[in-house]
């Protein structure tokens, strides 16, 4: 799929959402990501930019977070700026915002502001720490937020550091999407009865929700609260990633019994691998497989297991990705304005989502938005 666009964004009135209109204060991570979504799914998204920027150092051309939205530009520290924003508040199904406590109340464009103007409004407040405990005023990073969860301490090799997963795991996974559910749920709340409320999206909370069936495992006695003793957190040497001759890495994930016997047949060990059930000796069948692995490349092995029930998969780069056949066929990367990127997600069968339009540049739609969202106060006074 390859869709051209330059930020153009609009109503496009394509996928599930089509009609629902989102107010995005500009923030940065997880706040974006979620108006992405939200505009991926077919919302009319307004980002409310300020003046000389203030995000990542990335080209705006380039922020895939900001696609298929519009921009206005408005200092919410001018003396008609938060009017503005209300202005648009007034016409909106929902707001997101990404500020410390307290912030956005200052500025006078917080809950009470909004629903005084608006009392349908859903609120969605994204923040690390949420909006009440110790830490909540707090500076802080996805790390800072997935390490005193727990989340952080499950990942890596049980004589290293924990492995940093990037921000996906508290930014996008625990921030991000649980934003969304929120949203999308105080949302039909809202249609039901005609009142809106506050959604605290905080990443340590969604974070922690992640953890639910380690914790219930743990306290069934199935889980060990260290790295690289579990099943699932790569002590087990059927469900792990390993070493080709060249360089690359074959993830295995061949836990149940079937799986597993067809992934030993193909791997070539079937008749002199140890017991799988044999815990003692685990390392004696992760050195087995490890060894046979380093006897072909990684393109050889991803021909040996293709289309096979051995759960077996190459690990590809981020570049590799889109080539990978399976995710070709699907469609499940996309290419606008020359970015290859994600394709929306999940799929709809009856109001299917698309990308609009590539990133939204700061201020590019004051004209379209006042027209569209009839707010004139948006354009520049005449001089």
């Amino acid at each position: 799929m390859a869709v051209t666009g330059n930020g153009t964004g609009a109503a496009s009135g394509i996928g599930p959402l089509a009609g629902v209109r989102v107010v995005e204060l500009a923030g940065i991570g997880p706040g974006p990501f979620a108006a992405m979504l939200l505009a991926d799914l077919g919302a009319d998204v307004v980002r409310v930019d300020r003046p000389g920027g203030g995000g990542l150092a990335v080209d705006p051309a380039h922020d895939v977070t900001n696609r298929g939205k519009r921009s206005v530009l408005l200092d919410l520290k001018s003396a008609d700026g938060p009017a503005r924003v209300l202005d648009l508040v007034e016409r909106a199904d929902v707001l997101i915002e990404g500020f410390r406590p307290g912030v956005a109340e200052r500025l006078g464009v917080g809950p009470a502001d909004c629903h005084a103007r608006n009392p349908r409004l859903v609120y969605g407040r994204m923040t690390g720490w949420g909006q009440e405990g110790p830490l909540a005023h707090t500076a802080g990073h996805d790390i800072a937020y997935i390490a005193v969860t727990g989340a952080l301490g499950m990942i890596g090799n049980p004589g290293g550091p924990p492995a940093v997963p990037a921000n996906l795991v508290g930014d996008y996974a625990g921030g991000s999407l649980y934003l969304v559910i929120g949203v999308l749920a105080a949302l039909q709340h809202a249609r039901a009865t005609g009142t809106g409320q506050v959604v605290d999206a905080a990443i340590v909370d969604g974070t922690a929700h992640l953890t639910a069936m380690i914790h219930g495992m743990m306290a069934a006695g199935g889980w060990q609260d260290r790295r690289g003793a579990n099943l699932l957190d790569g002590g087990c040497p059927f469900y792990g990633t390993y070493e080709t001759s060249d360089g690359g890495y074959m993830a295995v994930g061949a836990l149940e019994q079937q799986f597993y016997d067809t992934f030993t047949e193909l791997l070539g060990i079937a008749d002199r691998a140890p017991a799988r059930k044999d815990l003692a000796r685990w390392g004696e069948l992760r050195e087995a497989v490890a060894a046979r692995f380093r006897t072909r490349t990684r393109e050889e092995w991803t021909a040996v297991f293709e289309g096979s029930d051995a759960c077996v998969a190459p690990v590809l780069s981020l570049r590799e990705a889109p080539g990978h056949p399976h995710l070709a066929a699907r469609g499940t990367f996309t290419d606008v304005g020359g970015t290859v990127q994600p394709a929306p997600a999940p799929r709809f069968s009856a109001t299917p989502a698309a990308v609009t339009g590539g990133p939204a540049l700061p201020g590019a739609h004051t004209e379209s938005v006042a027209a569209d969202w009839d707010v004139p106060a948006l354009l520049p006074k005449e001089a």
